[in-house]
């Protein structure tokens, strides 16, 4: 049986609500959570996206405002009279005081002539220009092909990254229009843009160029993006990457040059941080209502369980005292469901019981005050026809003294008989009784077989019978010598009865572990196997001519108050042995 088996129903009721509750709520935590990380992961693929289209837009409306600001300039009177001059200093100024009153703050202004070549530099540009060595010539012939529109796109230059907006300035000829100057407007892509994109969108941004970080709202990107330049020569970048820590979903958009060309790219990311929190805020919550459901659970199933439980309980603990012989146990009815129903089917059942014992015992007295009876009336009969007749004879005959004695010592063995019948019943309806009464005291127990033995040596004689007893007289044993005479008595009687034409009894005894073995063996004919099962029952009195058959009953009974045991071996065609085992110490054989 296993351990589990070994618990009672209670527990059992209990382990498996908890266990199934449990089972249910990991099960629904796990399907919750798959469910959010999918949602989360199209929530921040939604919120990238609409990042992109917010920074394109911001982007667009930015290259807008450039764009309008250099066709305000390149369309300006005084700007075309002072392009006309060629002279930098001249035009320098006369876009300058045009270009501080239109222009956004932290804005780049170039002049450049058609081949590009820079004329001159306004704003930010000529601190730019002088720290960071912007070259002398832009790439204006690489937006010629767009002209007479504007042209847009990124510039590259010593790591820096810049969007740029190309007006061209056309002026009357006489075959025509010819381009006079291009102006040349733009910003730079930097972690203060980054952030202000950043604020907009609610999004990361990171703008490389060549594999490099050029500006970012993430500390730990210069050196991710160094490192593992997704995305560039060629490669596609991943829709999620792992950055110090943290899981971001990125999206990713080339940037090009004016002549359309890569000049970089930008991964607009959005963390998983607010998703990973939500996600780990639930599993908290599943925990704590799955503990909580659990208490209520167990509790709810221990009140239910009690409620099953104690009633199977009563009707167990009922069930034993039936199986111990307690026929009056009752079983408490305190519902009217099927436990009630049980119980009242199982009081019923028991009262059942018990009025079948009853009449079961009772048919048995009769059966055996019948039995009894009719085996009185047999064994009596013979000797008391005996005595009758005998008594008859001297009564109306005129015997002589042989015949006198003939029929007075039958009439005696008659009444002798019948003596020893009386006692034998005498013996049987006294029981334990008298068994228990008496006193044991330590016995040679050689002594008591030859004593048993020498009161039926003149029926041995008659029957050509020879008994021996090949007992030690060391052997001694605490016995209630009165009734193990009889005992062996009634043995060695059999054994003489069932040899009419002679034969030999042996008695031996040996000791064996903790007791002593006495053997009664006779070279007679055998126990018919059917007769073997019922040996020891009363009133079993096949194959016997006298007594009434209590006799083996009864000294089975004798050997087991002395703590030991009374058994045959015996074959059905030739001897038969009995053996009684007693206990060497009167105290080991009372328990």
């Amino acid at each position: 049986m296993t351990r589990l088996g070994s618990l009672s129903l209670l527990w059992k009721v209990l382990l498996s609500t908890s266990v199934l509750i449990t089972t249910l709520l990991v099960l629904t935590a796990w399907l919750v959570q798959n469910y959010l990380v999918r949602n989360a992961s199209l929530m921040l693929e939604d919120e990238v996206s609409a990042s992109l289209h917010a920074y394109e837009s911001l982007w667009e409306a930015r290259a807008e405002r450039l764009k309008a600001v250099s066709r305000i300039l390149s369309r300006s009177a005084a700007v075309r009279a002072a392009f006309g001059t060629a002279d930098q200093a001249t035009i320098r100024d006369t876009a300058e005081e045009l270009w501080d009153s239109v222009a956004p703050r932290g804005t780049l202004f170039f002049v450049t002539s058609p081949d590009g070549r820079v004329l001159a530099s306004l704003g930010e540009a000529t601190r730019l220009q002088a720290d960071y060595e912007l070259p002398p010539a832009l790439p204006v012939e690489a937006a010629a092909s767009r002209f007479p529109n504007q042209a847009t796109g990124f510039l590259v230059n010593n790591g820096r990254l810049y969007q740029m907006v190309f007006t061209p300035v056309y002026v009357a000829s006489g075959q025509g229009s010819a381009l006079l100057n291009v102006l040349v407007a733009g910003f730079e892509v930097d972690a203060e843009l980054a952030a202000e994109l950043k604020r907009s969108t609610g999004s990361d941004f990171v703008f490389l160029s060549h594999g490099r970080v050029v500006a970012s709202t993430l500390p730990a990107s210069a050196r991710l993006f160094s490192t593992h330049p997704e995305g560039s020569e060629g490669r596609a970048a991943s829709p999620q990457v792992h950055i110090d820590g943290m899981d971001y979903s990125q999206l990713v958009k080339p940037l090009s040059d004016i002549a359309g060309s890569p000049a970089g790219e930008l991964r607009i990311l959005q963390s998983f941080e607010g998703a990973q929190q939500r996600i780990r805020s639930l599993g908290f919550e599943i925990l704590t209502i799955w503990f909580f459901a659990v208490l209520v659970g167990l509790a709810a199933t221990y009140l239910l369980a009690r409620r099953i439980v104690e009633p199977v309980k009563a009707l167990d603990l009922a069930a034993s005292e039936i199986a111990k012989g307690n026929y009056d146990a009752q079983v408490p009815i305190t519902s009217f469901d099927e436990l009630g129903r049980l119980a009242r089917t199982f009081n019923s059942m028991c009262a059942s019981i018990r009025q079948a014992r009853e009449e079961l015992i009772r048919h048995e007295r009769i059966a055996t005050v019948g039995r009894l009876s009719t085996s009185i009336i047999h064994d009596l009969r013979n000797p008391l026809a005996a005595i009758y007749g005998g008594a008859e004879m001297l009564v109306d005959a005129n015997l002589s003294s042989s015949q006198v004695r003939r029929l007075a010592d039958s009439i005696y063995q008659s009444s002798r008989r019948i003596l020893a019948m009386l006692q034998e019943l005498a013996d049987a309806t006294r029981g334990r009784a008298q068994s228990d009464g008496r006193r044991q005291e330590v016995c040679r127990l050689r002594d008591v077989v030859l004593a048993a033995s020498d009161a039926l040596a003149d029926a041995a004689a008659v029957r050509g019978v020879s008994v021996h007893c090949e007992i030690s007289e060391q052997i001694e044993l605490p016995l209630d010598r009165p009734s193990m005479e009889r005992v062996f008595q009634n043995l060695i009687g059999n054994a003489i009865e069932a040899m009419p034409g002679g034969g030999s009894v042996a008695v031996r005894a040996d000791r064996v572990d903790h007791s002593t073995l006495i053997s009664v063996e006779d070279t007679g004919p055998g126990i018919p196997e059917e007769v073997k099962p019922h040996l020891f029952e009363p009133f079993a009195s096949a194959g016997k001519r006298n007594g009434m058959g209590l006799g083996l009953a009864l000294s089975r009974q004798t050997v087991i108050d002395h703590g030991g045991d009374l058994s045959v071996r015996s074959s059905s065609s030739h001897g038969t042995t009995f053996v009684v085992r007693l206990p060497l110490d009167a105290n080991r054989g009372a328990a």
